[in-house]
């Protein structure tokens, strides 16, 4: 399911627990709300909403943390094909069809990876199967170089491109992770019973209804955003292709 559907689903959940601790509140005798009762729900609340805040906290930071490496991987490579286009560039004639292929292969790397630069997410089954880079890894091999200039670039040309085809994997690797099911079952699980909580205490007006309503949406939304950055090429926050776009421009002249 995607993100906004999975957020839409737990808003459900939660807004229909508000609804039924309101409905509890209104058949329950008095003294299920009052007094000593009203403490420990009090206290249940307030350990339950700890214990959610520090969860979908952590969540967070975890998710912008895969969202940085992703851009900063994309970033990073994007300098990488610079590189060794520019060593490329020094080495002669003999290393323009190298060249040429890099940009295919750049090129042909944006198309998959934002193939519509709207909410289309990556098509990975066809990154894994690409060969772009491999192949400009043995272009660069097969350069017979002629002194030791050639030979210099040459083998930094190889050791960058090799180092490209590893990032290429380790990045198809990283998006397969996702957050367990059962991790987001037990979440909203808890965020239901704690709505419950509040409804129960929450008079019934609209300040106090508007009050958890917007609670409600706002950790919708903080688990919208934790799923969309755990996969940062899909859905609506992706990364920008601007670096690859840039590298693009300038290789190959």
């Amino acid at each position: 399911m995607s993100a906004p559907l999975i957020a839409l689903i737990i808003l459900v959940f939660m807004l229909s627990g508000m609804v039924l601790g309101s409905y509890l509140r209104m058949i329950l005798p008095d003294y299920h709300t009052q007094t000593d009762s009203k403490d420990i729900l009090m206290t249940s609340a307030g350990m339950m909403a700890t214990l959610v805040a520090l969860i979908v906290g952590l969540l967070v930071t975890s998710a912008k943390d895969t969202y940085d490496v992703t851009n900063s991987s994309i970033t990073q490579g994007s300098a990488k094909v610079i590189t060794v286009d520019y060593y490329l560039s020094h080495y002669g004639p003999e290393a323009k069809k190298v060249r040429e292929l890099l940009r295919q292969a750049v090129a042909t790397g944006i198309d998959r990876i934002w193939p519509d630069e709207s909410r289309k997410g990556a098509d990975l089954a066809k990154m894994e199967k690409a060969t772009g880079m491999a192949d400009v890894y043995t272009g660069i091999r097969e350069l017979s170089p002629k002194n030791d200039s050639q030979k210099y670039l040459q083998s930094q040309a190889l050791q960058i491109s090799a180092d490209m085809m590893q990032s290429r994997w380790m990045f198809i690797e990283q998006s397969q992770t996702n957050l367990p099911r059962i991790f987001l079952v037990v979440l909203t699980f808890w965020l239901t019973v704690l709505f419950v909580q509040f409804g129960l205490l929450a008079p019934r007006n609209r300040t106090a209804l508007s009050a958890l309503f917007i609670c409600a949406i706002s950790m919708s939304g903080a688990i919208f955003l934790i799923l969309e950055l755990n996969h940062p090429l899909e859905g609506t926050i992706k990364i920008s292709s601007a670096p690859m776009h840039k590298a693009l421009s300038l290789i190959g002249g």
